[in-house]
């Protein structure tokens, strides 16, 4: 009978980490071989919060019926069924509890056959308690990382609610409730909020949940005259016009079975509201230079930073256009209005760019994070994102990145415009005073480095100078 080298039962200490987080996990030992589940036993029971052993799988499966498992370990020849026949059935059955398997035979089919039955680890006899201990940090350590992800994932899904919206504002809250209501839905849909609110990627989160089979086709109609933007949307004939040498499909066409954005919606031209008018009733487009009209199944979705009433009243869009889109309309807030958001949209901003641009990502601190909510981003979260990103390029903080002004209610008591760098300078040389001019300690407490300290008050010296 092959034994485990019970010489090493107890690993060096410094063979073995420390294994505080595996005390309140649980194993379960499967050996036919007394002095073998006696040793892993002895061994691990140092470490384990909950370790319980068995001599074949119907043992097993009755302990595990009962109690719950964070890991096995299994000898894979096992009298009756034999320990792989056991775990493939715990998978086909739904059991993912990961499983490490001893054996005494080392051949390779025997490590193929364990594989495909889904093992963590393979382990040859006779083997030192340390490798066991590796075996099930590897072990522990993917279940930790999966259930990480699972979070993670879950905590995504909440910021971004299954809309692609970031943010869990009241305002943003509800927006997204409606969106999700209302994507799988055919109706058109006006989307109204100031430039750089996020309108295009709410359009988008609309036709991500809307189910549609087609693409996603955005345009802007107040970059093209209006014969331009006729033949962009519908498409022309050859010769339809001076240098039509040949046909072309229009943005219609191409959005076919999905969604067609039309972005600025307030800047196209009046000719061109009278043929979308027409499209959205009769659901069919005629190219520029045809007499034939083709069908189209195509979501439209309008997107303006004026107020569209407003345009009708002063006679520059089409009433009956206005009422034919603004089906549903939606709101999207200014960043002004939900700064609460702020923390959550800049620290997206740092992680995604900062990957794209191979750059180390960073975190806010909160001084920092109440300089940014001190400004009033007149571009929006269009502007933080460009802020953040010129940060990141820069070396700086975002507060040094905007480069404009910022109104805040706690430098003084009448509520003055202040630039970034006046708040920053204000709140340093504050925190300096109360650590009675140490600068180690006024670092810490900025969540700065004391380099970066000494930099900005040499800078304030020579220009008092």
């Amino acid at each position: 009978m092959n034994q485990p080298a019970l010489n090493k039962e107890h690993p060096d200490k410094s063979e073995v980490t420390d294994k505080k987080y595996l005390q309140h996990r649980s194993i379960l030992v499967i050996d036919d071989e007394h002095g073998i589940r006696n040793f892993l036993i002895k061994g691990l029971r140092k470490y384990l919060g909950f370790i319980e052993s068995a001599e074949n799988v119907e043992t097993a499966e009755a302990l595990r019926q009962r109690c719950h498992f964070d890991l096995i370990i299994a000898d894979i020849k096992l009298p009756g069924v034999s320990g792989v026949e056991w775990v493939q059935s715990l998978r086909e059955s739904g059991c993912n509890t990961p499983v490490i398997f001893i054996t005494a035979h080392a051949q390779l089919d025997i490590a193929i056959e364990a594989i495909r039955a889904g093992a963590a680890d393979f382990i040859i006899k006779p083997f030192r308690m340390d490798q066991i201990l590796t075996a099930v940090d590897r072990c522990i350590e993917r279940q930790d990382i999966k259930k990480e992800n699972f979070v993670l994932r879950r905590q995504v899904d909440k910021i971004y609610d299954n809309s692609g919206m970031i943010g869990e504002c009241q305002s943003i809250r509800n927006l997204c409730e409606v969106i999700k209501r209302v994507a799988p839905t055919p109706s058109t849909i006006l989307l109204e909020g100031e430039s750089g609110t996020g309108k295009e990627l709410a359009a988008r989160s609309i036709h991500e949940l809307s189910g549609r089979t087609g693409i996603f086709v955005p345009v802007n109609c107040g970059a093209m005259s209006a014969d331009l933007l006729e033949s962009e949307l519908f498409g022309h004939v050859k010769g339809a016009f001076t240098g039509a040498h040949q046909g072309r499909e229009g943005l219609f066409s191409y959005a076919n079975g999905g969604t067609l954005f039309l972005d600025e919606i307030s800047e196209m031209p009046l000719p061109m509201q009278a043929h979308l008018l027409r499209v959205l009733d009769e659901k069919n487009i005629r190219p520029v230079g045809s007499n034939k009209e083709i069908p189209v199944d195509v979501r439209i979705i309008a997107a303006t930073n004026k107020k569209l009433e407003q345009c009708v009243k002063q006679g520059n869009f089409r009433e009956d256009l206005y009422y034919r889109l603004n089906v549903l309309n939606l709101v999207i807030p200014p960043l002004r209005d939900r700064i609460e958001d702020l923390k959550q949209l800049s620290q997206h901003f740092i992680d995604t760019l900062s990957a794209g641009l191979g750059l180390k990502p960073s975190r806010l601190n909160n001084d920092e994070l109440t300089l940014l909510s001190s400004y009033r981003w007149p571009g929006n979260v269009r502007e933080l994102k460009n802020v953040i990103e010129r940060s990141l390029l820069l070396n700086t903080p975002p507060s040094e990145a905007i480069g404009g002004t910022a109104q805040t209610d706690s430098i003084d008591e009448h509520q003055q415009c202040f630039l970034l760098a006046d708040i920053e300078k204000h709140h340093i040389l504050k925190i300096l005073n109360i650590e009675n001019g140490n600068k180690s300690a006024a670092a810490r407490q900025l969540g700065i480095s004391r380099k970066t300290l000494e930099r900005r008050v040499t800078a304030w010296e020579s220009i008092n100078r």
